[in-house]
């Protein structure tokens, strides 16, 4: 009964397109490209600013960085981000420390898929 399974967390991420598609038809592909890289940069430190205010236990500020989160990854189609976020200030407005602590891990682990996929799609695509 000593046996340890670890489980691996792996979920799919998928960029809306569409969102892209329009993002590019708007502003043409070098203003385009200007929203998106700045984004990219924006949702990395926001990401980092919100995993160094959960070790020091900075709930609140964690929270801002996470609502802000949702406005920019759904900017640029990042859907499935938004809505990790949503659930990450929804954990934090409950109380419920254990649901933040699920909740948190797999808004890294969606953050950063999320930023890999994009630069792959902006590789190919644009």
């Amino acid at each position: 009964m000593n046996q340890v399974t670890l489980l691996k967390q792996e979920e799919r991420v998928r960029l809306d397109p569409d969102r892209l598609d329009a993002l590019f038809d708007q502003l043409g592909e070098t203003g385009a490209e200007d929203i998106v890289c700045r984004a990219l940069e924006e949702l990395a430190a926001r990401l980092s600013h919100a995993e160094r205010c959960h070790r020091e236990g900075r709930i609140e500020d964690m929270r801002k960085s996470s609502r802000s989160l949702i406005a920019i990854a759904d900017q640029i189609g990042m859907s499935l981000l938004a809505r990790v976020a949503g659930d990450v200030t929804a954990s934090i407005d409950a109380g419920d420390h254990v649901a933040l602590g699920a909740t948190f891990a797999r808004l890294l682990r969606i953050g950063e898929r999320s930023l890999c996929e994009i630069w792959d799609v902006q590789g190919t695509s644009y």
